[in-house]
């Protein structure tokens, strides 16, 4: 069976990780055969074995002109390759594909309104006009493809919902131990100074690049009560990017943020790390006390789940999909409310009994969750479909 993978729309964070983690699976199985058609990010991945390859595609940089590409070109690409399954995994399908489909979606900002009135309250009317072109072709693509595939049961439930569409399933996604694990290598020397400089310090972690739904204003609001109600602790939170919109991906402003953190007075207490490649998270993982998340859009949240594997407790938004993936690693509060996060962070603090029953129930939850299993399941769907189509096939002769 030959699968084609259209991921030339994976460019950043759990795009690339969903690629490269599944083509290493599939690389080490002999009754598949795949191929992935990517952007120039992962045009130069090599793949471990001769039954997976890589296509460079240049992505069309309006939303417009990539569904005017997708449906006018993809299908020669199909006919080229001579594909027995299309795996569309940019949350935009193929209408009329000529072989079963596979919708991947993955982006819940097309479902939130959160994210919707959180945009004209900033007054990013441009971004909203451009997710509500995005929202209506991910929604069509639902109905376009044979099955649609969600990372997460919470998120499946919210596409039903959405679409009236009930050939949703759950497939989630995976976490590799061995190549989370793998890197050896100390952190940099400025890294480290900078944590030595909290040794004595509570510290937090939230682990993504800045953009609006990660919601890091209730973060900064909540570590500024969590100063007042534990002024011994001295409570840092350590981020993996910079309140510079210049340095991470997409048109999100981060400035405001910025000024939200000065205006606080947390400048000492906000640690702006910037990007930190993958195989060295492990080491700031098991640096920190807490991690914690006050998002309010979430498909299936990677960090949670690296920090749960490192033994790390976690205080997260009380979303249905943080409670799927966490269940009892973690302790949860309304997603905007600044004054119940800071208070469950101080509880888990002066509970250590607890934290360390929470961290115990995070590594066995971690174990759950396998690039292999993911993929076998994604496998047997393509296989499914496939034998619809030649029982239709031969109905119909």
């Amino acid at each position: 069976m030959h699968i084609l993978f259209n991921a030339f729309a994976a460019s950043s964070g759990s795009g690339l990780t969903y690629v490269r983690n599944v083509a290493a699976v599939l690389a080490r199985r002999s009754d598949v055969r795949a191929t992935f058609l990517v952007g120039p990010e992962l045009a130069g991945e090599r793949s471990a074995g001769a039954n997976v390859a890589f296509e460079e595609m240049r992505e069309p940089q309006s939303v417009a002109r990539r569904v005017v590409w997708e449906q006018s070109v993809l299908p020669r690409i199909v006919r080229r390759l001579g594909a027995d399954v299309l795996v569309s995994a940019g949350n935009f399908a193929l209408r009329r594909s000529s072989v079963p489909q596979i919708l991947l979606s993955g982006n819940s900002l097309y479902t939130s309104s959160d994210y919707r009135r959180d945009l004209l309250q900033r007054r990013e009317y441009g971004l909203w006009v451009d997710n509500g072109i995005r929202s209506f072709f991910a929604a069509r693509s639902v109905g376009w493809a044979d099955v649609t595939v969600a990372p997460s049961e919470s998120f499946a439930q919210e596409l039903r919902q959405w679409t009236r569409d009930n050939r949703v399933v759950a497939i989630h996604h995976g976490f590799d131990r061995e190549v989370f694990f793998a890197e050896d290598a100390p952190l940099s020397e400025a890294l480290q100074t900078t944590l030595s400089e909290t040794n004595d310090c509570l510290r937090l972690f939230f682990v993504s690049h800045f953009n609006y739904f990660r919601n890091f204003e209730t973060l900064f609001r909540g570590l500024n009560i969590l100063r007042a109600m534990l002024p011994e602790k001295n409570p840092k939170l350590l981020l993996t990017t910079r309140l510079r919109s210049g340095e991470n991906p997409g048109d999100f402003r981060a400035e405001p943020a910025a000024v939200l953190v000065r205006e606080l007075g947390l400048s000492e207490h906000v640690v702006e790390l910037g990007a930190i490649p993958y195989r060295q998270l492990q080491h700031l993982y098991r640096a920190v006390d807490l991690y914690v998340t006050a998002s309010y859009a979430e498909t299936f949240a990677h960090p949670v789940v690296e920090a749960m594997a490192c033994g790390v407790p976690v205080v997260a938004s009380d979303l249905p999909v943080h409670r799927e993936v966490a269940r009892d690693a973690a302790v949860y509060f309304p997603r905007f409310s600044a004054e119940t996060l800071a208070q469950r962070v101080r509880e888990v603090v002066a509970s250590p009994e607890a934290a360390r029953e929470m961290s115990r129930n995070g590594e066995q939850r971690a174990a759950d969750f396998s690039w292999e299993k993911h993929v076998d399941q994604m496998v047997g769907v393509a296989r499914e479909l496939l034998e619809r189509r030649a029982g239709r096939a031969e109905q119909r002769s």
